[in-house]
C-alpha cells in the first residue's frame, strides 16, 4: 500500500477528510519550500501537492502562473524540486508528497538523465505520486506502469465536462486519488458551487474506486467544510499561494512559514468538525 493509500485509509477509519494544500516549489523564496512543507504538515495537511514550475502552464490561473514564473526566474526546475523533497524527507517521513505539473519537464528530465530516470529519482527522493495535467489516461499507460513498479501513484484530473467514458478511462489506471476540478476554467477562477460538486461526485464514484479530492475555488474554512461534507479530500492552492506571496513582500521568510501553518490549522479545524469516527475502526 502506498503512503497516499495508507493516509486515506487511516483518515477513513477516523471519519476524517484529507486536507491537501498546493504550493509552488521555489516560491515565495527559492530555499524556503521544505520549511513551508513542514509547516503545512504541522498545521494539519495530510498530503502535499508540490507544483513543478513550467513556462507554459495550461491550467494555472494568474496567481499560480505568476508563482511559477517567479520560481523559474530563481532557477527552479525539476532537479531542484526533487532536492526539496529529499530535504523535506529528512524531517518528515510520513506525509505523502505529490508532484503536480506538466509533461514537458518530465520528458526533458528523462532526455537529460536517461529513460526512466524521472520515476527512479522521484521515488528515491521520497515522492509518493505524480499528477501530470497534460497526460490523458490513454497516453500514459507506460508511465503509469513505471510509477506503479516504483510504488508511486498516478493521479488524474476530472472536470465538470468529463464524460462517463473519460471517467472509466481514469478509473481503470488511476491510483492514490483523483482530483476533481470543481470549476470550468483555470485555478483560482470562478465561484464554488458546492451543490454542483455534491451532484457530480456520485457519478464519479460509479467509475472510480480511489478517493476523490476536490479543488479549484476553495478559499476559506467555510468552503473547505462545505466541500469536505461530500468529498474525500479538499485541495487548496491559489489562496495559499496568495497568502505566501503577501507574506513575502517584506522579505520575511518566518512570516511566510507561520502563515502557512496558521492557514492549514484553520482549514484543518473546519474539516475536523465533520469527523464521524467509524464504529469498530482500528485504533
Amino acid at each position: 500500500m502506498s503512503r497516499i493509500a495508507a493516509t486515506f485509509a487511516a483518515l477513513k477509519a477516523q471519519g476524517r477528510k484529507a486536507l491537501i494544500p498546493y504550493v509552488t516549489a521555489g516560491d515565495p523564496f527559492a530555499d524556503l519550500t521544505p520549511d513551508i512543507m513542514q509547516a503545512l504538515a504541522e498545521g494539519g495537511a495530510d498530503i502535499i501537492e508540490l507544483g513543478v514550475p513550467f513556462s507554459d502552464p495550461m491550467a494555472d490561473g494568474p496567481v499560480v502562473q505568476k508563482a511559477g514564473e517567479r520560481a523559474l526566474a530563481r532557477g527552479i526546475g525539476l532537479t531542484q524540486v526533487l532536492a526539496m523533497v529529499r530535504e523535506f524527507r529528512t524531517r518528515d517521513a510520513g506525509t505523502p508528497v505529490v508532484l503536480m505539473g506538466y509533461a514537458n519537464p518530465i520528458e526533458r528530465y528523462d532526455q537529460r538523465h536517461g529513460a526512466g530516470s524521472f520515476v527512479r529519482d522521484a521515488a528515491a527522493a521520497g515522492v509518493d505520486g505524480v499528477l501530470v495535467v497534460d497526460y490523458p489516461p490513454e497516453e500514459c499507460e507506460a508511465l503509469a506502469a513505471q510509477l506503479q513498479s516504483a510504488g508511486l501513484d498516478l493521479i488524474f484530473l476530472l472536470a465538470p465536462t468529463s464524460t462517463d467514458e473519460r471517467m472509466q478511462q481514469v478509473g481503470r489506471i488511476a491510483t492514490g486519488y483523483v482530483y476533481y476540478v470543481s470549476l470550468k476554467g483555470v485555478t483560482g477562477a470562478g465561484h464554488l458551487d458546492t451543490a454542483a460538486v455534491a451532484e457530480m461526485l456520485p457519478r464519479i464514484r460509479r467509475h472510480v474506486r480511489v478517493p476523490v479530492g476536490v479543488g479549484f475555488g476553495i478559499r476559506d474554512a467555510a468552503g473547505a467544510r462545505a466541500v469536505g461534507a461530500v468529498a474525500d479530500g479538499v485541495v487548496i492552492g491559489s489562496r495559499l499561494v496568495q497568502i505566501l506571496e503577501g507574506e513575502s513582500r517584506d522579505n520575511a521568510p518566518p512570516r511566510a512559514i507561520e502563515a502557512a501553518r496558521a492557514f492549514m490549522a484553520e482549514i484543518r479545524a473546519a474539516l475536523d468538525t465533520l469527523a464521524t469516527p467509524v464504529t469498530g475502526a482500528p485504533r
